[in-house]
Formats: C-alpha cells, structure tokens, sequence
C-alpha cells in the first residue's frame, strides 16, 4: 500500500491569487492523480501563497520571493512521493 501524500495550498484571497491556485491544484492533480490523498486550498490574507507537501513547506511567497513555477512544484511533490 502506497502513503497517502497531502498538498496544502495557502494563498492570500484579497490579492486575487484564486486563479494561480487553481492552475497549480488542476496541474498537480492532473501529473499526480490518485497518489495525493487531496489537495486542500486554505484562502488567507496577508499577500501569502505558500505551497507543503505532507507539513512541509515547499513554497512560500514571502520566503522564496514569489508565486511558485508549477514545474518546481512538480518536481519538489515527486519527490516527496519517491521518498
């Protein structure tokens, strides 16, 4: 039996990243499918948008400088999922 692997999403509602979320959580779902347990996106405030995989953070906007490129995001999921 496989792990189940969880993405979090925080991104900062009153900054319009609905759409960034979006793309990012249709582009994981589609490269991963059924081996995440669920991707959960969490509307914030506060010009956030920070991205974990299974608690640990992946991403952050204020941290890393920036939304994420889904690619880097891809590649930071597989690897968590080959771990």
């Amino acid at each position: 039996m496989t792990a189940a692997h969880k993405v979090k999403i925080t991104y900062c509602a009153e900054c319009g990243y609905e759409q960034q979320t979006l793309d990012l959580a249709k582009a994981l779902m589609l490269e991963f499918g059924s081996r995440l347990s669920g991707i959960e996106l969490i509307p914030w405030e506060g010009g956030t948008f920070d991205v974990s995989v299974d608690g640990q953070l992946i991403h952050s906007l204020t941290r890393d400088g920036g939304l994420p490129k889904h690619p880097a995001i891809a590649d930071a999921v597989r690897a968590r999922l080959s771990a």
